[in-house]
């Protein structure tokens, strides 16, 4: 069957992209025909295929005629969303700016699995992220700390992650402790100068309103009007975890994030982020959410959501055939 589709010149250049690459992909994923003549947009192949490619379209068009621009991330996650009726997708999204970064880009969520991850930042005092590299985890929570500081909701932010050694020994390391700790907050630095911009961190850390260290520091200390966030949670322990969340004050906002999949503790250890989600995660106490986010919500390059998806059920092959599953 072949159904047309009334779009405008600059709609349609939108949707097939630099060398025709975006029309080219629904195409494939789809198995569709996609041509445009005498102004109009032609889509051909079975039902089912067309109607998912009408809807991917549709979602991409309101994105573009909203002036959004249409990158392969939007692309490959249309495709993803394809068995869903979502028409306003990309128009949702776009309008739930947190704030922009030094360069004017709007920071927002890009994936529904981001969007319910906001949310549930603004309506709770914590938050446990989990999901996969390349899920804005870390990203978003920056930007909802920050954008909270500036706006005064809170007197200061505090980054920190477990300071975990993978592979190496600290000690092995040249130079004095804050440059051996250095390199596993680099990925909390470079959010910061981002969205903040090097000058105005730099003045802020002066003052002591921003502070970027390792878990350990956080010991002894409660944490009031802070905006909290703790990254790479998979690796703490369950006892460095409970230190953490009991230096909850008053005021405060705390987001822990994780990857179960990509831990660096010994595997005797169990991880406090897995005994967290254990013992808080079925209690439901009104303020704390849990997020899972998954490979549809990768926005880094399209590849990586792919590799993503393909340890994912490679690993859910593994967990549901045993630990003597092979292939």
């Amino acid at each position: 069957m072949t159904v047309n589709l009334d779009y405008s010149a600059d709609i349609q250049r939108a949707l097939f992209g630099e060398h025709d690459a975006h029309v080219r992909k629904i195409e494939k994923d789809l198995d569709v025909t996609v041509v445009s003549r005498d102004g109009v947009l032609k889509v051909t192949g079975d039902k089912k295929g067309v109607a998912k490619a009408i809807m991917v379209l549709n979602q991409l068009a309101g994105a573009a005629g909203s002036g959004a621009t249409i990158e392969d991330q939007k692309v490959e996650y249309a495709l993803s969303m394809k068995d869903e009726a979502k028409p306003d997708l990309f128009t949702e999204l776009d309008k739930d700016v947190i704030c922009h970064t030094t360069s004017g880009k709007p920071v927002k969520p890009k994936t529904l699995g981001q969007e319910k991850y906001v949310k549930a930042i603004r309506d709770n005092l914590i938050v446990f992220a989990e999901g996969p590299a390349g899920t804005g985890k870390t990203f978003l929570a920056m930007a909802m700390a920050i954008t909270a500081f500036q706006n005064k909701e809170v007197e200061r932010i505090i980054l920190t992650r477990p300071a975990i050694e993978a592979g190496e020994k600290l000690g092995f390391l040249p130079g004095d402790l804050q440059s051996k700790v250095d390199p596993y907050l680099r990925p909390l630095y470079d959010a910061l100068y981002q969205i903040m911009g090097a000058e105005k961190f730099l003045a802020n850390q002066e003052k002591g309103l921003i502070e970027v260290a390792p878990l350990a520091y956080m010991r002894g200390r409660t944490l009031d009007n802070a905006y909290i966030i703790l990254d790479e949670a998979q690796n703490t322990t369950p006892e460095q975890m409970k230190m953490f969340l009991t230096r909850f004050g008053f005021g405060s906002h705390a987001v822990i994030t994780g990857d179960a999949t990509q831990k660096d503790l010994e595997p005797s250890k169990r991880s406090g982020l897995d005994v967290a989600t254990k013992v808080l995660g079925r209690k439901n106490i009104e303020g704390i959410s849990f997020i899972k986010l998954d490979s549809r919500d990768v926005v880094r390059h399209p590849i990586v959501q792919k590799i993503v998806k393909a340890y994912e059920e490679y690993e859910q092959s593994y967990t549901e055939h045993g630990n003597h599953f092979h292939r």
